[in-house]
């Protein structure tokens, strides 16, 4: 009887519904609050990247500040 009793118990165990739980709202806003500073990061950054100037192979060489003909000041 013991065999019965045991199998009686692991089926009563497994058809026991288990307690829901999960990331809840904490982890909703902790979520959103990635995604929002991801969006405000790669604004920045296509901002930034849009300032940097390459230079094209036809366009003769500028002359930077360091490179001043008259000498640095």
């Amino acid at each position: 009887m013991t065999v019965h009793a045991a199998h009686a118990a692991a089926l009563a165990a497994a058809a026991a519904p288990a307690a829901p739980y999960g990331p809840g709202l904490l982890g909703f806003i902790v979520v959103a609050a990635i995604g929002v500073a991801l969006y405000f990061l790669i604004k920045s950054m296509n901002k930034q990247m849009s300032k940097i100037e390459v230079p094209r192979e036809n366009e003769p060489e500028r002359a930077g500040p360091e490179t001043r003909p008259d000498g640095p000041r």
